[in-house]
């Protein structure tokens, strides 16, 4: 999905801020907040929200929240008292204040079919394309309802046969294979990540096992 405001696009999927053609780079937690204050829009978000959102699971002070919104800013050119783009609410948190335009590009014949799934012992997730973040949070793509899974803990990427996983700086962590995983970790049909208290089996379309017949009583 792209968004288009004040002269820039922000691909959400690509994970890529532009300035006309001009690419922004921003580090992983600016990116990540702007995505939240996107997401947030119109509403404004409180800073013990945008904490738990940008730095799930790990302690840090309103001064590192700051940090990252003025890196945001000093990106856009936005100054704190005319603020177009990132909007501060005083004694609550922060806005994104800019008019958006939404460019959801018309899928594929077939591009949103399911050829891959998360599998767990009572639920099954499809997974098309795309970005599937897992978590506590309600809304995400696989919900995990336990406290020892963060809001946001960990995230699957399918982009056609290649599919991956990364854990979001989550509290407890990310298992693939009974490892815990500090990077991005490639998945293979039948491979077991183990998120809180849940195990997760990764299965591919062909992999699954045949229907069994019958038989004749």
């Amino acid at each position: 999905m792209k968004l288009h405001f004040s002269g820039c696009t922000l691909d959400l999927d690509a994970r890529r801020l532009l300035r006309g053609t001009r690419e922004i780079r921003l580090s992983p937690k600016a990116f990540e907040l702007l995505k939240v204050l996107v997401e947030g829009r119109p509403s404004a978000l409180t800073k013990a929200e945008m904490l738990e959102r940008v730095w799930p699971g790990v302690f840090v002070t309103d001064a590192s929240l700051a940090r990252v919104v003025t890196e945001v800013r000093q990106a856009f050119g936005d100054r704190p008292r005319e603020a177009h783009i990132i909007r501060t609410v005083h004694g609550y948190g922060y806005a994104f204040a800019a008019e958006v335009e939404v460019d959801v590009p018309t899928p594929r014949t077939g591009a949103l079919e399911r050829s891959c799934w998360l599998v767990t012992a009572d639920r099954t997730f499809g997974l098309a394309d795309g970005d599937h973040i897992v978590g506590r949070e309600p809304g995400v793509s696989v919900w995990l309802d336990s406290p020892k899974v963060s809001r946001h803990h960990a995230r699957v990427v399918v982009s056609g046969s290649s599919v991956t996983v990364e854990d979001l700086s989550s509290t407890n962590g990310t298992f693939v294979r009974d490892e815990r995983i500090a990077s991005l970790a490639a998945l293979e049909s039948g491979d077991k990540i183990k998120i809180g208290p849940f195990t997760l089996t990764f299965l591919v379309a062909g992999s699954l096992a045949a229907t069994e017949p019958e038989t004749a009583r």
